[in-house]
């Protein structure tokens, strides 16, 4: 993978306004969480998301006792 080096700059520096030492200090993946290309390509958790793991994963057993 190359970095276009001229568009990174003009991306951080002018465009999220980081000083240059600020910029050259950011790893290539903050930057680019910055720049809102990161992430891992997957939405947060929502409430539904939250429910649906309780429900499935519950703390207690069913009669509660606690494992």
């Amino acid at each position: 993978m190359r970095f276009e080096w001229p568009v990174l700059m003009a991306a951080g520096i002018r465009g999220l306004r980081l000083r240059p030492e600020e910029f050259w200090r950011l790893t290539p993946a903050e930057l680019r969480l910055m720049l809102g290309e990161g992430g891992g390509g997957q939405a947060p958790l929502r409430r539904a998301g939250l429910e649906a793991l309780l429900a499935a994963y519950p703390d207690r057993e069913k009669d509660g006792n606690d494992g």
